[in-house]
């Protein structure tokens, strides 16, 4: 199915906004050793897990919210070195673990604000954009996968998801990575999208078009 393609903006942005529930603050307060947030202000619940949080040494706070997030999914030891490693490295952006890296994203600047500058600064970015059927009047939904084959045809050589899944992002073949890939796919009407993602997976720099056609194929299973 062939699609008419604009790309509308790109945001680079340090936080995404509307992550951390109310319900996670309070969460995380109590965690940080201040039980009171659920009687507290939702307004003033991010500013206080910033000052709560910064009691505590860096290292420790990063334990804290990454066994909060991810105690299910890394072991003790694994929390104990990524809260180390965090202090010196982009982790979010470098960690193997492809579907974890939005959640340390969320967790790095979370600490990235509290500690006003002592881990390091990560970016996403937010790439407002339409898909459009060219010879169809019917919209189908799109998936995250879907979205990236489609995004192919404008993008530079040199953006690092075609450099590293060139064969999932230009061929007829399943890309699970996407799911990690893209943190957030929104759309109100199936044609006009918001995607969230990593500014070290997409940025302005790796577009070479604005405006561009793209075929997006049933993908074939396998027998």
């Amino acid at each position: 199915m062939n699609y008419q393609i604009t790309i509308k903006n790109i945001d680079t942005v340090n936080e995404v906004e509307g992550y951390w529930s109310d319900n996670d603050l309070i969460q995380l307060l109590e965690k940080f050793n201040y039980p009171d947030g659920s009687t507290a202000e939702k307004k003033n619940l991010p500013e206080l897990l910033e000052m709560a949080i910064s009691d505590y040494e860096p290292n420790e706070a990063a334990q804290i919210v990454l066994k909060y997030k991810l105690e299910d999914q890394l072991n003790v030891g694994q929390i104990e070195q990524i809260s180390n490693n965090m202090l010196i490295d982009k982790v979010c952006e470098e960690y193997p673990e492809i579907h974890l890296q939005g959640t340390m994203y969320h967790i790095n600047q979370l600490l990235f604000k509290a500690y006003n500058g002592t881990f390091p600064n990560a970016k996403a970015s937010v790439v407002h954009f339409s898909v459009v059927p060219i010879d169809e009047d019917v919209v189908k939904p799109l998936t995250k996968e879907n979205v990236l084959k489609l995004l192919n045809n404008g993008l530079s050589d040199r953006n690092l998801i075609k450099r590293l899944f060139e064969n999932q992002m230009s061929q007829n073949i399943p890309f699970p990575e996407a799911e990690g890939i893209v943190w957030e796919l929104t759309t109100a009407d199936h044609k006009n999208y918001t995607l969230v993602t990593s500014e070290n997976w997409l940025n302005k720099e790796d577009l070479t078009h604005f405006e561009f056609e793209s075929v997006l194929e049933e993908i074939e299973e396998e027998v």
